[in-house]
């Protein structure tokens, strides 16, 4: 079996918060698979944490700052131009699938110019096939760049927030165009399947984000550490967890928050924590080696978020035997089973969150069970190098033209 050579795709790679695209990359490449990794945009330094997103960083292609080379930029343009009728149907791809209104236009008439450079690097490269990640503007460079060069294209769809606005992405048009469409969970495929037609339902596959449950020691559960991992942004719903926290701090005297993550909300809650003392700690952004040594030191992983999709930062706490206190939307009940691997809340409940963490602090005997569900959960469901291999089997699959193989039959 010929294992097609890849391009990954996304906006911003590698990115300290998207670990598990690297993760994925990299399974893939144990498998035998060849992959470039492209970016539409440079990352930014503060998510170079570690040496494997520096060593990424250095060897992806980074789409925007090709195109900014005008010889790179007028050279894809004309080699596409010589093939007049595919040229011609990728720009009026590019006109209808944009945005109302002048502005949208505009931007689809760039990620049209993003996607000839892109295309023309991948067919230099000898890329058999393009996946994507976050399925938003990188997604539309990514089927416009299919469109031009005849390099089919997939892409992986997570949420939530792309399910706000499905008609301005356009994910009915992508599905359609798609070889196959990976959904990160069983109520992500339902959502995608809102929008897209039904004759396209049957490429709609469930492959997890996972993780490598070997790099995560378990935790000793001796104290009352809890730990936070994410963007501090406001669908995290931070401020709810800094609420509780406060309200059981004289109950338990040794109680410590650390958050690990940034964003632009950084500044107001640190301002917001501030009468809780050395009790709330922010430690930026952290390489995956410093956030897995976080969690052997914690006792409950807490994410308090109104808004998700399967969150890959619970599958790292649960790896580390960490029970979790998790918000109950979306996806994240197919991860976390409540009162078995950790409790789950209603969003934006500041009582129901205090009394969860409450009854986790209480007794450390039921956070060492909670904790060895939660792991014994990730090791079956969502080990990337199982997720990978069902990924792989699809890339195969789909490039042979043969049925793929259910979920159900790689278990």
């Amino acid at each position: 079996m010929t294992l097609p050579k890849l391009a990954y795709l996304t906006g911003e790679y590698p990115r300290a918060s998207d670990t598990f695209i690297q993760r994925e990359v990299a399974a893939l490449r144990d498998l035998g698979h060849e992959v470039l990794t492209c970016s539409i945009r440079t990352t930014g330094p503060e998510h170079l944490v570690g040496a494997e997103q520096r060593a990424e960083h250095a060897r992806t292609f980074m789409v925007l700052r090709a195109a900014k080379n005008p010889l790179t930029l007028l050279g894809a343009q004309l080699r596409f131009a010589l093939r007049p009728a595919r040229y011609a149907r990728a720009l009026k791809l590019a006109w209808a699938t944009a945005p109302k209104g002048l502005k949208g236009r505009l931007y689809n008439l760039i990620y049209f110019a993003e996607a000839a450079v892109l295309a023309d690097r991948l067919r230099a490269e000898g890329v058999e096939h393009l996946h994507n990640h976050i399925a938003k503007a990188s997604c539309t460079v990514a089927m416009l760049a299919s469109e031009l060069s005849g390099i089919p294209f997939s892409f992986t769809i997570h949420g939530p927030d792309i399910f706000f606005e499905p008609g301005h992405w356009r994910i009915d048009e992508k599905t359609a165009r798609a070889r196959f469409v990976a959904c990160i969970s069983d109520y992500c495929r339902a959502q995608l399947m809102c929008f897209a037609a039904p004759e396209h339902w049957d490429k709609l596959h469930i492959v997890h984000c996972g993780i490598d449950p070997i790099r995560y020691d378990t935790a000793p559960h001796r104290g009352q550490t809890l730990l936070f991992v994410g963007r501090l942004a406001g669908v995290k719903g931070v401020p709810i967890l800094l609420d509780a926290v406060a309200a059981l701090k004289e109950r338990f005297p040794g109680l410590r928050l650390a958050l690990i993550g940034d964003g632009p909300e950084r500044a107001a809650l640190e301002e917001r924590a501030k009468p809780l003392g050395d009790t709330v700690v922010f430690l930026g952004y952290q390489s995956q080696d410093a956030v897995a040594e976080a969690l052997a030191q914690s006792d409950v992983f807490v994410l308090p978020s109104f808004a998700e999709g399967v969150p890959v930062v619970l599958m790292e706490a649960m790896a580390a035997g960490v029970p979790v206190i998790a918000t109950q939307i979306a996806g994240i009940p197919e991860l976390v089973s409540h009162w078995e691997s950790g409790l789950l809340v209603p969003p934006g409940d500041v009582p129901a969150l205090t009394e969860a963490i409450s009854q986790m602090l209480a007794s450390a005997d039921q956070r060492r069970v909670m904790g060895a569900v939660g792991r014994a959960t990730v090791e079956a469901e969502f080990n990337i190098h199982i997720e990978a291999a069902r990924l792989s089997h699809l890339f195969t699959a789909y490039a042979e033209g043969s049925q793929p193989p259910k979920r159900e039959a790689l278990e």
